[in-house]
């Protein structure tokens, strides 16, 4: 029941949709259930008249018409209350689908560390489909039951107090049917949900990993895991099937068994005359119907139970609070400039400290690189800035603000984050690059017809109407030296890179993602080792770009290699989290410390591989 109060508040936009749906049901249960009282009534009026000699093709034709007109107007309220509800639930799940998208895209990365891609989406879809049949079809079915108890029931005991009483022997043990077959459907199916939810993700897993399979031969092996648990998904929803499909028999039998009581007390009373042929008809027709109800009531529970158990795993996500969101305090500030400090900053994973009270000061425009033994804290470091981290309150100031008094839209708009990572969409180049523009400001170009894809000048400042002023897909992707390897794809820049752009080499996938964030044309610019793919060659090339993008702009960059980050403003050298050196490259050298260490490894690396 908690759940379901929860799920009420999708119900407000389309209140109306819902109350005339109700009123269209209302109304065809009216009609629809004039039409044994018609039947009844035209049984009589032809009985009579055929012994009195009065009948006549005209009258039972005008009974006939009028049956059928009265079911032809049944017909249409049918059409608009199925219409009316089946579309509101359609809107509902929509609502609840862009509701849990939300509430996931806004976590923080650790949650997608913690949980499986595949149970999420088992949640978005099979879970939410369970969840929409409680809007349409169990309101609808629930409502006609309702609405056919409220119509017929004084209209049988009207008819015969009797029957009537005998028509209800058999109601507790449909009762205990449907509340104990409704338990056994509710608790299976949840587990059936969860079940699912690992499918979903081993099949994510192996479809994302399949190189990593064929490479391994594992292919035979991975089919077998897959078969063992589809084949155990499949028994699992056998034995639900057996509760489900019980309740239905269940339910036509005990109600069947009124139904033999009614006939076998009833046509007594009809030969007797304690009711009329024409009211005994009407009264089987009525009680046929009730029926029909009362089974559509065992389906209605067991959508009932299907739907809360996935609206259960559905709220599970929607209740979560991210981690990372605007605090209070946060509010839109001044445009953004890019100097950086960070003040005896201390961070870690699980209680253990990662980053230890790390002092550094950044004016804007500057490139300050990182260096260090893998989980020294580098890439920590520059994730802390966009805040995919959150720091300690008031460790981390932007512009002398602190940075959680940043709104996060304005605070990330302003950043170009190029991961250690690299993802791209299933779309074209230029489309990936072009990413992180908003929509509007977008426009592209084909030979000499102006349409480029610009972005907007100054992170969150408003775009100029000079384009010639803006960076285009093209230039970005020059500056990130893609341009050559771009031209040589059949369709330049509308080639499709595949599934996680695996199409392209290592190297072409990092400097799309350096394309994509230097067209922000942010304030800071944070390379997290994203030119390790790429030869030296090309890694030149790639700096020789980004020069120029640096001027005026902050550039934080992590890198094993000296050659990536020796003409930075400030070098600073990592070791189990703290900053232990830092200058400039010649100062390091000098220092005869651990940089200096690093830079002569990598030389004497250099000088092997070119004798080889």
């Amino acid at each position: 029941m908690e759940e379901l109060k929860k799920f009420v508040r999708y119900f407000s936009p389309y209140k109306w949709q819902i109350i005339a749906g109700i009123v269209f049901i209302f109304f065809g249960m009216l009609f629809g259930l004039y039409v044994p009282y018609l039947v009844g009534n035209a049984v009589d009026d032809i009985k009579i008249s055929l012994f009195n000699g009065s009948l006549t093709l005209g009258k039972i034709t005008i009974h006939v018409l009028v049956i059928l007109g009265v079911s032809l107007i049944s017909a249409f309220f049918l059409f608009w209350q199925r219409r009316l509800l089946i579309n509101t639930s359609r809107h509902i799940e929509y609502d609840m689908r862009q509701d849990f998208y939300a509430v996931l895209v806004n976590q923080p990365l650790d949650y997608f560390q913690n949980n499986r891609v595949g149970d999420l989406m088992a949640r978005a879809t099979n879970d939410l489909g369970a969840v929409r049949q409680i809007v349409g079809p169990m309101i609808l079915y629930s409502f006609q039951a309702i609405f056919a108890f409220i119509i017929v029931l004084p209209i049988l005991l009207n008819t015969s107090v009797k029957l009537t009483l005998l028509m209800l022997i058999p109601m507790p043990l449909v009762s205990l049917t449907v509340k104990y077959l409704g338990n056994q459907i509710h608790l299976r199916f949840e587990k059936i949900q969860e079940y699912f939810s690992g499918i979903t993700a081993r099949a994510q897993e192996n479809l994302t990993g399949v190189r990593v399979i064929r490479a391994y031969a594992q292919e035979d092996s991975e089919i077998e895991k897959f078969q063992e648990l589809n084949r155990e998904y499949a028994s699992r929803n056998l034995k639900l099937v057996k509760y489900s499909a019980a309740m239905r028999p269940l339910l036509y039998f005990f109600i069947g068994l009124g139904f033999v009581i009614i006939v076998a007390v009833g046509v007594p009373m009809a030969v007797r005359g304690d009711i009329t042929a024409g009211d005994f008809t009407a009264y089987i027709l009525y009680l046929q119907r009730m029926i029909w109800y009362l089974i559509a009531l065992g389906y209605v529970v067991n959508l009932y139970q299907r739907g809360t158990a996935s609206l259960k795993r559905f709220n599970e996500i929607l209740e979560i609070v991210p981690a990372i969101k605007d605090t209070p305090e946060a509010h839109e500030q001044p445009s953004i400039t890019g100097k950086i400090e960070f003040k005896n900053l201390t961070f870690g994973y699980n209680g253990k400290p990662v980053l230890k009270n790390i002092d550094l000061r950044i004016d804007k425009g500057k490139t300050v690189a990182f260096v260090g033994k893998t989980g020294s804290g580098k890439s920590t470091l520059v994730s802390l800035v966009p805040r995919l981290l959150d720091a300690p309150e008031g460790t981390i100031l932007l512009d002398g603000i602190p940075l959680r008094h940043y709104k996060l839209e304005q605070l990330r708009k302003s950043i170009g984050f190029v991961p250690q990572e690299t993802f791209l969409f299933s779309d074209s180049i230029a489309d990936n690059i072009a990413f992180g523009i908003e929509s509007d400001a977008v426009m592209r170009r084909n030979g000499d017809t102006e349409k480029e894809k610009i972005v907007q000048t100054n992170g969150n400042q408003s775009q100029t109407a000079n384009v010639k002023s803006q960076i285009t897909v093209e230039q970005a992707a020059e500056i990130a030296g893609l341009a050559g390897d771009i031209e040589e794809f059949p369709y330049k820049y509308e080639q499709l890179v595949g599934e996680r752009g695996i199409t392209l080499s290592g190297g072409q996938k990092q400097r799309t993602a350096i394309a994509r964030a230097v067209m922000r044309n942010p304030r800071i610019l944070i390379l997290d080792d994203s030119l390790s793919a790429v030869d030296t060659y090309t890694e030149e090339k790639i700096l020789s770009g980004l020069r120029d993008v640096r001027t005026d702009r902050t550039t934080l960059i992590v890198s094993h290699r000296i050659s990536t980050i020796r003409d930075a403003d400030l070098i600073c050298v990592l070791h189990d989290g703290k900053i232990i050196e830092r200058g400039t490259h010649e100062e390091l050298i000098d220092l005869g410390g651990e940089y200096s260490d690093l830079y002569e490894r990598q030389l004497l690396e250099e000088e092997l591989e070119a004798t080889e």
